[in-house]
């Protein structure tokens, strides 16, 4: 099959086609098979890596909303993509400004909460809640929608992800590495201070003068990436039934077709391989990657979807449900000390153990 065909996509709007739309893209490090790379490290964790019950063991990568961040702001920052959102700038004052695409936690974030957008964004949260209707919220910002939104901390909104992209390695071994900071002078001889504290210094990571970088200090047993002997995998998926679940008092089949261009144009996008210092990857060219549509039965057929054939996709629908004009907002100040104050006040209040609420 080598077009994308009304009928092919018509089919994963309607609710008896296919329920996803996966790609699965062999990687590999820069440097080549059996290169060395370094995955995300986490407190108190290091590198997050699984043992199965075989022993094999498996690191991630990227995680499901580290790839979500990295997809995202190309909405943002490619003129072309840029037509298809609303380009909502928050204006913090003093040359501070955020795009509403770089809050965390999108429409749920604090900075959006505490804007001139606040209310706005919290009217889109309760039709939702009220209605089921989530044009609101794609009307502000549709991204929200694309991966995901909880608005936590007031009406407690909740959408699933409809895109989801993770990277994990297989059978993987972990390495170390050791370093030696060695200082440009002899401190000591120069009367900074004495041999003695010098000597009680030296070895010593966690003293004063080790931490300003006057003492030779050796470091072992750091993070020194791994190796995968197996595979490294992106596993992309547009969840096609919680795309089916969206829903609009007015024209939802538009409402469907526009998140889902998003959805196709942030799924098909060149993956950006630099995730870290130490990890740039690379699809494998000899493996190259296909898209597939997963029926409910499992079944499994393959698609001829393209990134050039997502954006014109997208575009056209974006045009038929209609995307509103950039806009600035200011953020208020005084509404998140508002919010902080009322926070902490709340907390004050909470009944100690053996007291009576």
């Amino acid at each position: 099959m080598s077009t994308l065909s009304e009928d092919i996509v018509n089919s994963w709007i309607d609710p008896k086609g296919p329920v996803a739309l996966v790609l699965r893209e062999q990687l590999m490090p820069v440097e080549g098979e059996n290169g060395v790379f370094f995955p995300p490290t986490y407190a108190d964790v290091g590198y997050n890596i699984d043992t199965l019950s075989d022993g094999t063991k498996v690191a991630t990568v990227d995680s499901v909303g580290s790839q979500a961040n990295r997809m995202e702001p190309i909405f943002a920052e490619d003129p072309e993509l840029q037509k298809l959102v609303p380009q909502i700038t928050i204006d913090a004052g003093s040359g501070r400004a955020v795009s509403i695409m770089e809050a965390g936690h999108r429409l749920g974030d604090a900075v959006v909460r505490t804007s001139e957008l606040g209310a706005e964004a919290s009217a889109a949260f309760e039709a939702f809640l009220s209605t089921g209707d989530a044009t609101a919220i794609a009307k502000l910002a549709p991204t929200s929608l694309v991966f995901g939104v909880w608005d936590s901390r007031a009406s407690q909104a909740k959408l699933p992800r409809i895109i989801q992209s993770v990277i994990r390695a297989w059978d993987v071994d972990t390495l170390t590495r050791a370093a030696q900071y060695t200082p440009p002078l002899d401190y000591a001889k120069l009367d900074v201070f004495t041999e003695e504290q010098k000597q009680k210094s030296e070895g010593d990571g966690k003293s004063p003068l080790a931490q300003k970088g006057y003492v030779a200090v050796p470091s072992t047993g750091a993070h020194g990436g791994i190796i995968a002997r197996g595979s490294i995998q992106r596993d992309v998926t547009i969840n096609l039934v919680a795309l089916r679940r969206l829903w609009a008092k007015e024209n939802g089949d538009a409402l469907r077709r526009y998140v889902l261009g998003l959805c196709l144009v942030a799924a098909t996008e060149p993956l950006d391989g630099f995730l870290r210092q130490g990890c740039l990857l690379v699809p494998k060219p000899e493996q190259a990657a296909g898209w597939e549509a997963v029926a409910r039965t499992g079944v499994r057929t393959r698609i001829p979807l393209t990134n050039e054939a997502a954006r014109r996709l997208a575009a056209e629908w974006a045009v038929s449900f209609g995307v509103a004009a950039p806009r600035t907002v200011k953020f208020k100040a005084d509404a998140a000390k508002a919010e902080v104050d009322e926070q902490a006040e709340g907390k004050s209040k909470k009944p100690g153990k053996g007291t009576k609420g």
